[in-house]
């Protein structure tokens, strides 16, 4: 009898907890934040609305790409590409042999101005297939040794050009260093006037008073049994050797542009400029290409048509855009959804 009682009782209390409320433990507290219903810009994608903003970024960018072209079209420039020429024909066939033979290597070419050219005149040496972005080569420097004399020895990440023949340490190192380019440009005009070029402040401010010590003399430089590019002169500190810096700071790409000198005057449009240049450097090993460039500058910079046309791209296919849309709004319309269905525009109850 009392264990039916108790059986009883035990029964009616769970069907009692079963028909109480239960609180789903997984369902979060209510709140603005949780449920993403804070205040918010929740725009309309009208038609009116894609139509104006596709006019207004056209309006905007099509005159800035014209503008970028012009700026860009202002710039004149001479390129002059010259490691063929230089060879002499009975080596024409072995280019290799001849640049690293004692032969000499100096040749001349003619460049005709085409446009009159305002000072500063900016001279460039351009490389095509060096590719200086691989990572070995990237990484084949020392930046502490090229920056204090107290770390000459630092050389661990300069191999393989780290340590000369005699067993010390190559100052500076690396492949960087080692492969600085080496050809030389003289300049004169048809009357044998000759052009001066300046090659103060071609290097950064940055470098020339951060990365490049004052107290840092070359030391064993090419000196490793192997020879690369140039020489350096071993009583200048490397705070003033400024082809140096220009040439250390790698480029991305394999065909890149370094900056030579300055032309500090005026060159007439159909003056033809002579140059003597000393074909000193290796490029026929990998089948690269070396260029001359004369260049002036304008508010944009040198010359690049990219920036010009990629901001008149992006606004044509704007303009495009809008007008389409704009058609097909009065052509075949749309009705529009009433807004006030929309999540955030009922109450939090609302489901």
């Amino acid at each position: 009898m009392s264990g039916h009682t108790a059986s009883s009782s035990n029964g009616g209390s769970g069907s009692g907890d079963s028909g109480a409320p239960r609180r789903n433990s997984k369902r979060p507290k209510y709140s603005k934040f949780t449920q993403q219903e804070l205040p918010a810009c929740k725009p309309i994608l009208t038609p009116k609305w894609v139509v104006s903003a596709f006019l207004i970024i056209a309006i905007v960018f099509i005159p800035i790409g014209i503008a970028c072209l012009l700026g860009s079209r202002d710039v004149v420039e001479v390129v002059e590409r010259y490691e063929n020429e230089c060879i002499p024909p009975e080596y024409a066939n072995n280019k290799v042999q001849y640049i690293q033979s004692s032969a000499d290597k100096t040749c001349n070419i003619r460049m005709t101005i085409p446009k009159h050219m305002k000072k500063p005149i900016y001279v460039y040496y351009q490389l095509d297939n060096f590719y200086q972005n691989h990572r070995r080569y990237v990484k084949s420097r020392s930046d502490k040794q090229l920056k204090s004399l107290k770390n000459e020895n630092d050389t661990s990440s300069c191999k393989p050009e780290h340590l000369a023949t005699n067993g010390g340490a190559i100052v500076p190192c690396g492949l960087i260093a080692w492969s600085l380019f080496n050809d030389t440009y003289i300049f004169s005009r048809q009357n044998n006037q000759s052009l001066t070029v300046n090659k103060k402040g071609i290097a950064w401010k940055s470098d020339k008073e951060k990365r490049f010590g004052k107290n840092v003399l070359p030391k064993n430089f090419q000196g490793g049994g192997l020879r690369g590019g140039g020489d350096l002169n071993a009583t200048m500190p490397l705070s003033e050797q400024e082809d140096l810096m220009v040439w250390m700071r790698t480029a991305a790409l394999p065909t890149f542009r370094k900056l030579f000198g300055k032309i500090e005057v005026d060159l007439e449009a159909n003056e033809v400029i002579n140059v003597t240049v000393g074909n000193n450097y290796n490029t026929y090993s990998f089948n690269g290409k070396k260029k001359l460039v004369l260049s002036t500058t304008s508010w944009i910079g040198g010359r690049n048509d990219f920036l010009g046309i990629a901001y008149l791209t992006v606004g044509m296919i704007c303009l495009a855009l809008a007008i389409g849309f704009t058609v097909v709004y009065f052509v075949k319309p749309r009705r529009l959804g009433d807004p006030t269905f929309l999540s955030w525009n009922r109450g939090p109850g609302s489901h």
